[in-house]
């Protein structure tokens, strides 16, 4: 599945650019059900086969530590190499990756979802416009452990898969509330970067806005 269709807006609130991303958290949302989120095996590689090369896992292993379980085939040719075992953070400025540790606590902790949008160069003064979608799972009913994310070209340059990107900067960051429910919540008030009460927050060069409340 590749291009990018009008921005989406679910029944929840929730908007996303691309079609990958529309995709994937629409099958995500239909099999959670009324859960917060699905479990891990419930996953099943057959029905995302449409954008199966676009996804990828994290294994949450601690607050700053989000390793690639599983990575699609086009997510690692966008960066150029095998993507397993690395941590998710690993690569983004120091400014981007403490709000990044944030929003991916806020995921594993509260099970929101979040889309995350980007530039990435290639090094050669070249960048193109991404999204990250980035949904919880439950793993072995151990908590919101496990994450299923996408990676989407916003607007496909012709580099993209030929020429690896190394420079990702973070643009915005949108949260995702698709649930009331929580059996694993911890209290929100721990992530006051992500206050619910704010509609849109600025943080230096980049932008928070909320999503998906009910």
């Amino acid at each position: 599945m590749s291009g990018t269709q009008e921005d989406t807006r679910h029944g929840d609130g929730v908007t996303l650019r691309h079609a990958i991303s529309q995709f994937l958290y629409s099958y995500w949302n239909r099999l959670r059900g009324d859960r917060p989120a699905p479990l891990r095996r419930e996953i099943e590689p057959a029905d995302i086969g449409p954008v199966l090369s676009d996804t990828f896992i994290l294994e949450v292993a601690a607050d700053d530590c989000y390793p690639y379980r599983l990575a699609g085939t086009r997510v690692c040719a966008a960066f150029g190499r095998e993507l397993k075992g690395e941590n998710w953070l690993d690569g983004w400025s120091a400014r981007d990756r403490e709000a990044l540790a944030t929003l991916m606590r806020t995921i594993s902790h509260d099970a929101a979802g979040a889309s995350v949008e980007i530039d990435g160069g290639n090094g050669r003064g070249q960048s193109a416009p991404f999204e990250f979608l980035l949904l919880p799972l439950v793993n072995r009913g151990q908590g919101y452990t496990r994450i299923l994310g996408a990676l989407a070209p916003l607007d496909p340059p012709y580099w993209l898969g030929a020429t690896p990107l190394v420079e990702t900067t973070v643009t915005a960051l949108h949260l995702i509330w698709p649930h009331r429910n929580d059996p694993f919540r911890e209290d929100r008030a721990a992530h006051p970067v992500f206050d619910r009460k704010i509609p849109l927050r600025r943080r230096r060069h980049l932008a928070l806005y909320e999503g998906g409340l009910e």
